[in-house]
């Protein structure tokens, strides 16, 4: 098709296009059929003085033009998206005009007076209590992934002090390649810069207070699919370095068994993750079961946590080092856990540094992280760094900075 030829409507067109369907939005609010029992906002209405009817059609009518005005806004990324994912495939380059670079609109239309939003509120969750609704299961936490390793595995993790699990994981990172700086920066915003190993999402490390709201738990705030991802990848490994271990003379005889016994178990772990595809949705499945909560338990065990967490940081450093981006900071290394590697790495490329974190997260999660919204991917790295920084002088940031220092020193003077 010939654009020349297009005709494109003149923004007061399309502005009262928008208001149209605006309109005709809140005379379906009045009209839609709804499930038998169900009480609908023209029922409310009809319980409201004139005054306050007029009000709440106004609210409704501003509320259905910023829905109308928000979904065209989250069409224009995904159609954005769309055309990247297309240059791509067909070996051109992205530009910076590839990108959406405003913002979702805001809602700037009138409010419910108090009294009456909690009206409107009672009323809906009137409805609410109606309706027949299984509560939501908790999630599982610390105690849940060692009863499941006990149960499946006949895995109890070995619980060393907090200092000693710190003091290995510097002494792995450091093996690996991986800064006191990169490692002690991320540690200070997954955790606050208090967490501790057994550390669960939810729960404060410190006060032991709060609920689960996922199963991320340690330093690096590990999902169970991480681990079992993690441990397909690198458990051949880690039986190694167990076997290895445990015929070490170095170690008295109780320790050596500990350790042949440790290798054994965590070798029916690695089957039992090997016998599922190495894919990431069968490992988010296979974490909602209990042998794969059990082997989440790994992270807690003095040998093992450490060198599973950090060969996770590690993977992430690898992967930007091949995209040709090296020396990476603790931002933007926390930068791939939130948005992903490889969107991140996009994220972090010239062209895409001044697009809105909305073309690189779904809507959802847009809102649901508040560190994201209304920032750029150039601004959203520099609040990464400033939490950070703010995180860097608690307890547990000053304890790991210490322990790099320690193991760094331990290394020179094997030299």
């Amino acid at each position: 098709m010939d654009r020349r030829y297009i005709r494109v409507a003149p923004a007061s067109t399309l502005r009262r296009r928008l208001g149209l369907l605006a309109l005709l939005a809140v005379a379906a609010l009045w009209s839609l059929p709804s499930p038998a029992g169900a009480r609908t906002s023209q029922d409310f209405a009809r319980t409201l003085t004139s005054a306050d009817r007029a009000l709440f059609e106004e609210h409704l009518s501003a509320k259905a033009t910023h829905d109308f005005k928000s979904d065209a806004y989250w069409r224009g990324v995904s159609d954005k998206k769309s055309l990247r994912r297309g240059k791509r495939n067909r070996g051109e380059t992205v530009s910076a005009k590839d990108y959406v670079t405003t913002f979702p609109p805001k809602y700037d239309g009138p409010e419910l007076p108090a009294a009456l939003a909690k009206r409107w509120q009672a009323f809906q969750e009137q409805d609410d209590k109606k309706k027949d609704r299984e509560p939501p299961k908790p999630k599982p936490g610390i105690a849940e992934f060692l009863e499941f390793a006990e149960a499946e595995y006949g895995f109890q993790p070995e619980r060393i002090p907090e200092r000693e699990f710190k003091l290995r994981y510097a002494r792995e990172a450091l093996r690996l390649g991986l800064t006191g700086d990169q490692v002690v920066r991320v540690y200070a915003l997954e955790t606050s810069g208090l967490g501790t190993a057994d550390m669960i999402s939810g729960i404060h490390p410190i006060k032991k207070t709060g609920t689960p709201i996922s199963t991320a738990v340690g330093y690096a705030q590990l999902l169970v699919a991480n681990t079992t991802d993690e441990l397909v990848k690198h458990g051949p490994k880690f039986l190694a370095r167990l076997q290895a271990m445990a015929t070490d003379r170095n170690y008295d005889a109780a320790r050596r068994r500990a350790l042949a016994i440790k290798h054994d178990k965590l070798a029916t772990m690695l089957k039992a993750a090997r016998a599922i595809p190495h894919r990431w949705d069968q490992h988010v499945a296979f974490a909602r079961t209990q042998r794969g909560m059990g082997i989440h338990a790994i992270n807690l065990d003095g040998d093992i946590g450490p060198w599973l967490q950090v060969v996770k940081l590690h993977g992430l450093k690898e992967m930007a080092d091949k995209a040709g981006m090296s020396n990476l900071t603790g931002a933007e290394i926390e930068l791939m856990n939130l948005a992903g590697p490889g969107t991140a790495l996009e994220m972090m490329r010239p062209a895409a540094k001044n697009a809105a974190t909305t073309n690189f997260f779904e809507r959802s999660a847009y809102f649901r992280n508040t560190i994201v919204r209304d920032k750029t991917s150039a601004e959203l790295l520099v609040a990464l760094d400033k939490r950070m920084d703010q995180n860097l002088v608690n307890s547990g940031a000053i304890e790991f900075a210490e322990t790099f220092r320690e193991a760094a020193s331990q290394v020179g003077s094997r030299r």
